[in-house]
């Protein structure tokens, strides 16, 4: 099965634009300026979209879609929303109208999130009337993503106020066969959707990697909790990362593909790693002993997490001395956008999150940017025998 990279393109323009809708139809129901923050396409397991959920509450909409293209959309507000939506539309209202107030929102929002894809493949997407869903993780998530064997696509958009707190997602989980045919159609800028998946899978083993290389150099237990391949406009990448401070590593690697990898710690798991590797007393800016801990820690990561690549893709691949960072993760991230803006308009953000095990927090996030056209032609070249460490099985690609 084949995944034509420019209708991606397309696809997640419009999924951008649906999101917009869907939060100018918000403005209207509720007078609340709202403004879409960032929206992507992403390839992930189950579990790893689940775990975004995971520990937060959430109201919202589960909608069924069928026609031309068929799957789930999910509307979710955490509590500070719910409560302003709700308190907007219907502020004297006992719980079971007010739910339905969510409800009518979440479908008025619906569609138009919907009618852009409808429009652009000239035809209907039926759409079920909306079911109201509260809770977390698992509890509020798409029937038709809860496959635990295989990947699914994810479009994600995130609406954002300044005024108000008001934080919701939407989140369209197509079915596979469904995307595929509405992706045609294939040619020389078409790849395979197992190919992705062998790559996806590669990326989480090079994480692994890497986890293993923190716990074997300060005896942190660390573990790959979250592993996703997203599809985004390169100006979004920064906001796809936040505004979190982090401290870690920026290196290019060059070779087949070139990009660049960000190692980013949160600021309490970036003194846990340095105080395991240089115990010191230190207080203030980060010294000149303590960053370059960071840098060789960075740097044993970055060739644990691309060295399988090299391996698979029977390349080589090199990287440059990690760079020392310090700022919030947005910040970090415009520098390498802006170098990569000037040759490609959308990215394929690899985005791994390796957490603690045990008792403790302990949050690092790394970030693959690879070089677009090259990672096409690396991907149309990939053999999937040689990702024998992967789950997809090549009798299946071939």
């Amino acid at each position: 099965m084949q995944i034509d990279i420019d209708s991606l393109e397309t696809y997640n323009t419009l999924a951008r634009d649906g999101a917009q809708s869907a939060a100018e139809s918000l403005s209207q129901l509720t007078g609340i300026d709202t403004h879409v923050e960032v929206t992507n396409v992403s390839l992930m397991t189950p579990g790893d979209l689940e775990y975004e959920y995971v520990g937060s509450e959430f109201s919202g909409v589960r909608i069924e879609l069928g026609g031309a293209l068929t799957g789930e959309t999910l509307l979710t507000f955490d509590e500070a929303a719910r409560s302003v939506i709700a308190g907007t539309l219907a502020p004297e209202e006992p719980t079971d109208i007010r739910r339905s107030s969510i409800e009518e929102v979440g479908n008025i929002m619906t569609s138009g999130f919907i009618d852009g894809w409808a429009d652009h493949l000239q035809t209907t997407i039926d759409i079920s009337p909306p079911t109201f869903l509260s809770g977390s993780g698992a509890d509020v998530l798409a029937a038709s993503a809860a496959a635990e064997d295989e990947q699914v696509f994810v479009f994600r958009s995130r609406v954002e106020s300044a005024a108000e707190s008001i934080d919701f997602h939407i989140l369209f989980v197509p079915e596979r066969d469904s995307l595929i045919e509405a992706l045609g159609p294939t040619g020389e800028e078409s790849v395979s959707f197992e190919k992705l998946e062998v790559f996806n899978e590669m990326t989480k083993h090079g994480a692994e990697q890497a986890a293993e290389n923190i716990t074997t150099m300060t005896g942190l237990e660390t573990d790959v909790e979250v592993n996703r391949m997203s599809f985004v406009p390169i100006d979004d990448v920064p906001a796809t990362v936040g505004d979190r401070r982090y401290i870690g590593t920026v290196m290019e690697y060059t070779g087949k593909p070139s990009g660049y990898l960000a190692i980013l710690f949160d600021q309490p798991s970036a003194e846990a790693v340095v105080d395991a590797l240089v115990p010191m007393e230190t207080e203030g800016e980060w010294s000149e002993m303590e960053q370059s801990a960071v840098k060789e820690l960075g740097n044993i990561m970055t060739s644990g997490f691309i060295d399988g690549w090299a391996n698979v893709l029977e390349s080589s691949i090199d990287h440059s001395p990690p760079e020392f960072v310090s700022d919030m993760g947005s910040s970090i991230m415009s520098p390498i956008v802006g170098r990569m803006a000037r040759t490609q308009e959308h990215a394929f953000l690899l985005d791994s999150m390796i957490h603690t095990d045990g008792d403790g927090a302990f949050h690092c996030e790394i970030l693959a940017l690879p070089d677009e056209s090259e990672l096409r032609e690396v991907l149309r070249e990939l053999l999937v025998e040689r990702a024998d460490r992967t789950q997809v099985d090549p009798s299946e690609v071939f």
